[in-house]
């Protein structure tokens, strides 16, 4: 605090001059203390390196779903979404470990099957390793798939059933497994990834457009078969989305494609895999059976 000064005034009327009060005695002065000594600056503390932005896990919403072929592409991007919108999520991949394992360390959470979906017993062991692991699957999305460019006439026995196998059995395999415990609860929904090509057919890809055609008829059986149930079964169908399946393509290529498109651009994996998120939510439970063109208008 400070000391407040006062200023004295006295009224002198009196003839007699009034005592004058005592000199006050000069107050001693204050000891110094003595200069602080400088001392050398400390030297900076090392700077400690930024560690690195983790994400959190939004707010569960208490579902789960599993995505065969989940560690790269649309597969990956599907991951995300859903992560992002706090789904459990377990991902099935076949070779791709590095990518399957990157995956789960980005998303709290996450699980990472290692699976054949062309194999009825891979498929079982890896949809159980889930289900013990995350609970009952809510939405299954089949999105495993291979490409090849090939003519017709040089597609080999093997070639033919190892596209089929892959391709349209593995979604087999994978909705005879999630089906049961969902027609216990009474809901469920089920997604299968198809392609343009299953909708009009592609030259040289005529194994890759039968297997992919096959999900769409598989798709709208399944949805007339268990609507009765409260599962849902619908199928997304991309145009050319720029993802790993696109590598042989040349820079020229994919601009021919983008050019042809009526939207004049390729498709991105995030696109189809928003689609995927709204036909698994609460809000697409009169939609079943259908399938959606993500193409650009390319096939309308």
């Amino acid at each position: 605090m400070y000391d407040d000064e006062f200023e004295l005034t006295f009224d002198l009327n009196d003839e007699d001059e009034a005592p004058k009060a005592p000199a006050p005695e000069p107050s001693p002065e204050p000891e110094t203390e003595p200069a602080p000594q400088e001392q050398a600056p400390a030297e900076p503390a090392p700077e400690k390196p930024e560690a690195p932005e983790q994400l959190q896990a939004p707010a569960a919403n208490g579902r789960c779903v599993l995505i065969s072929g989940g560690d790269r592409g649309i597969g990956a991007a599907a991951a995300h979404a859903f992560w992002q919108e706090g789904y459990r999520v377990a991902v099935l991949y076949h070779t791709h470990a590095e990518a399957a394992a990157a995956l789960e360390e980005e998303l709290p959470g996450l699980l990472a099957v290692q699976c054949d979906v062309a194999s009825r017993a891979s498929c079982e062991v890896a949809f159980h390793t889930v289900e013990q692991a995350l609970g009952h699957v809510d939405v299954l999305v089949s999105n495993a798939g291979i490409a090849q460019q090939k003519l017709f006439t040089d597609i080999t026995p093997e070639e033919w059933q190892h596209m089929l196998d892959v391709n349209l059995t593995g979604a087999f395999h994978l909705c005879q497994l999630a089906l049961p415990g969902m027609i216990r609860r009474k809901a469920g929904r089920i997604l299968t990834v198809s392609s343009m090509w299953g909708q009009t057919g592609g030259s040289c890809e005529v194994h890759y457009s039968a297997a992919k055609a096959g999900l769409i008829g598989l798709t709208k059986a399944l949805a007339k078969e268990e609507g009765p149930s409260g599962i849902t079964v619908n199928c997304v169908a991309p145009g050319v989305i720029d993802t790993d399946m696109m590598a042989a393509f040349t820079a020229e290529d994919k601009a021919a494609l983008a050019e042809e498109t009526p939207v004049g651009r390729l498709g991105s994996a995030d696109e189809v895999a928003r689609l995927l998120v709204f036909l698994a939510g609460e809000n697409a439970g009169y939609i079943t059976g259908q399938v959606f063109g993500v193409n650009g208008g390319l096939v309308i």
